[in-house]
């Protein structure tokens, strides 16, 4: 059967649900966090205002939720922390569990400078850039001599395989949280959907740690798998439909980076784990990869906001909201359930994984193209709205 070690031998469930506590504080402090940085906003009078053309809300809405979710997220850690103070491989855990950390935290930092102080596109990017190199220095990086190795039987030298992870993880940095961050555009959105990416990972992060893939690296990916669960959890009863507080640039781009790290350490084993954790996160992706070459293609500037997006066009051509956020978080939990399923059978190599993945990649593009997603028409590229 396709299924039939989902969980091994090596590790009983119980194993993983001791962790339980990271789950429950970073929820309780995200949530309590978010409602006083609701408060705190309105009182700076830190919002996000309407401008009718690509902010649509009506009134303006408290920013500040990004630092909710931090303040979530860093509890959680905290808490798994704790649990793993007496393990013999402690120092090396809480190694990776600060670096992801600290570029939460400067992800998170420099998003809420943007939301501020409207800072410009390469002082993001430059910060995003900073960020990533947490994970370099502290060993975050991907095992691409076992891509070379799998894939076309060259031994890389470890050097040669640090210089090239060096780009590769300020590529993922990079594009996840600038993916989330295009994605953050109606209530509930980013949040849920990178709940759904989440829970997926942390299914994979079950998955491996029953057949003990890594003494390191099992707990710390459910560790940030819970902790990142809770405090998007925990935003999300004030973001949804109508929202009372926006993630802003600084929540989008804390999701982003985590994300990005966990992608970094499903890589650290054999390949099949990244493409799982890679196609889960495939409708940010489509959505990205739509915007650009709906802007190329109409040769309109690539970095300029519209409302041109899956799901603006989705609204514009007549859906509600609700059902908007709806259809999102379906088809996130098809990309999620179809990579993570690929993921965890082993009746499958994975060679053919990657061309069953690209052939899904390929069917969504072609789905795009003929539901007419790449034209650009009406306000600021939006599809006009259907009598």
């Amino acid at each position: 059967m396709l299924f039939d070690n989902i969980i091994g031998p090596h590790r009983p469930i119980s194993w993983v649900v001791q962790f339980w506590p990271v789950l429950a504080g970073s929820f309780a402090c995200s949530l309590a966090a978010t409602w006083l940085c609701k408060k705190l906003a309105l009182k700076l009078n830190i919002v996000d205002r309407p401008d009718d053309l690509v902010k649509t809300h009506k009134e303006p809405i408290a920013y500040l939720g990004g630092i909710g979710i931090l303040i979530g997220l860093v509890v959680g850690v905290l808490a798994g922390v704790v649990y793993l103070r007496n393990e013999d491989f402690f120092s090396s855990a809480l190694k990776w569990l600060l670096g992801i950390l600290a570029g939460s935290a400067i992800a998170c930092f420099v998003g809420l400078a943007d939301d501020i102080l409207d800072i410009k596109p390469w002082q993001k990017l430059a910060g995003q850039t900073l960020a990533a190199f947490f994970l370099i220095i502290t060993g975050i990086v991907p095992a691409l001599g076992l891509i070379s190795e799998y894939f076309f039987g060259w031994e890389m030298s470890a050097r040669t395989e640090m210089i090239i992870s060096i780009p590769v993880v300020i590529f993922f940095v990079l594009g996840a949280s600038n993916s989330l961050n295009l994605l953050d555009g109606l209530d509930g959105l980013c949040g849920g959907v990178t709940a759904i990416i989440t829970v997926a990972m942390l299914l994979l992060a079950v998955h491996l740690a029953t057949w003990h893939a890594s003494d390191i690296g099992d707990p710390v990916r459910i560790i940030i798998c819970l902790s990142l669960v809770g405090g998007v959890c925990g935003f999300l009863p004030f973001n949804r439909y109508p929202a009372k507080i926006f993630m802003g640039d600084a929540g989008s781009m804390l999701l982003g980076f985590v994300v990005a790290a966990l992608m970094m350490l499903f890589w650290q084993g054999v390949p099949r784990w990244c493409l799982a954790a890679i196609v889960a996160f495939g409708l940010p992706i489509l959505d990205t990869a739509t915007a650009l070459a709906r802007r190329l293609i109409n040769k309109r500037p690539l970095f300029v906001s519209d409302r041109g997006h899956i799901y603006d066009q989705m609204i514009d051509r007549g859906i509600p909201l609700k059902k908007t956020v709806m259809i999102s978080y379906l088809l996130t939990v098809f990309y999620a359930v179809f990579g993570v399923g690929m993921g965890i059978t082993t009746a499958i190599r994975t060679i053919y994984a990657v061309f069953i993945y690209a052939a899904l990649f390929l069917i969504s593009a072609l789905v795009i193209w003929k539901k007419g997603y790449l034209k650009m028409e009406g306000l600021r590229g939006a599809i006009p709205k259907r009598d």
